[in-house]
């Protein structure tokens, strides 16, 4: 900032001393190179304003992932104790019918069945 203001105090002081009788075309120059870099400091800026948005934009989409992964991670948590709960009724299950089908085979080779 305080290197744009000397260019600007300098480009003045150049001016002023064109007016009191150097040619114009030193002022002209000066307005020139006034007016680029002008230019070049709103694009610059416009470039930051950008790069800013971007920013808040990346931000934006990291917090709906990251909000994603939690929901997806709770998700799977809970489909991990349902099929917990399942291996255990299945294996609860498996345990009945081993009983049930020995019981069968006992009644049929009973007494009976010999």
């Amino acid at each position: 900032m305080a290197r744009t203001e000397t260019r600007v105090t300098q480009a003045k002081g150049h001016a002023t001393g064109q007016a009191a009788g150097q040619d114009g075309g030193g002022l002209e120059e000066a307005l020139h190179r006034l007016d680029t870099a002008l230019a070049l400091l709103e694009t610059a800026v416009a470039r930051k304003l950008e790069a800013e948005r971007s920013r808040g934009d990346r931000e934006t989409e990291f917090a709906l992932l990251e909000e994603d992964r939690v929901r997806l991670a709770a998700e799977l948590d809970a489909a991990g104790a349902r099929l917990a709960r399942m291996t255990s009724t299945t294996g609860e299950v498996n345990r009945r019918l081993d009983r049930a089908i020995e019981t069968v085979e006992d009644v049929l080779s009973g007494p009976a069945g010999r």
